[in-house]
């Protein structure tokens, strides 16, 4: 598909979110201080039935990732095949992770379905940048809860990370870590009294 095709398919499905404007919702989030070059306020009920239309796409998802629009940045995360995402692809796409609504969208909609997702989701943990840590504790939330299991070193790496979110001032790092550390206790009674242990020095008991 040539960059004509493409740029034509980027302006057209920006012009479809007109319909889908909720000035309430948009200036809300305004309010709250999510700000984007542009913001419709569009339903993710309407945003899903526009990317199912689409269809899966990657170098459509690509564009639509660059545009600084709430509902392209969304709709991206819907349409971008999994399987198509390297580890590099994955680094380009977090650095344009800038609100949290789009770090959680995207770590539900598709970062959680990529090859890397686990050893880029340990990397993010250990990131000093907030919405990093945020993607990386969703995505092993995603990850636990479909069966996924750490090495003793991944284990370990999780569990130094998972102390330091846990007792700083981050409350969407800590609430993501949290559910993060239910759904591995849920893996297995012995994954359980892992985590009680990693959480018995901060005299913490989330079970």
């Amino acid at each position: 598909m040539s960059n004509i095709d493409i740029n034509e398919q980027v302006k057209e499905i920006k012009r479809s979110f007109r319909l889908m404007m909720n000035g309430v919702t948009a200036s809300s989030m305004r309010e709250k201080g999510v700000n984007y070059s542009l913001n419709w306020g569009a339903s993710l009920s309407m945003l899903k039935e526009k990317a199912k239309k689409i269809g899966y796409n990657g170098e459509l998802a690509n564009a639509l990732w660059k545009e600084n629009v709430r509902e392209c940045k969304i709709i991206a995360t819907m349409i971008m095949p999994p399987e198509e995402m390297t580890p590099e692809a994955v680094d380009e796409w977090m650095q344009q992770v800038s609100t949290q609504e789009i770090a959680e969208l995207s770590s539900f909609n598709l970062l959680q379905h990529v090859a890397c997702a686990s050893s880029k989701s340990l990397s993010w943990i250990e990131s000093e940048a907030e919405l990093y840590r945020l993607c990386g504790y969703n995505v092993l939330s995603r990850l636990f809860k479909k069966g996924t299991c750490f090495s003793d070193e991944e284990a370990n790496r999780y569990f130094k990370s998972l102390t330091v979110a846990l007792t700083g001032d981050s409350f969407m790092v800590k609430k993501a870590a949290i559910l993060s550390a239910q759904h591995f206790a849920d893996l297995s009674d012995d994954k359980e009294t892992q985590i009680k242990k990693a959480l018995e020095q901060l005299n913490l008991e989330l079970f």
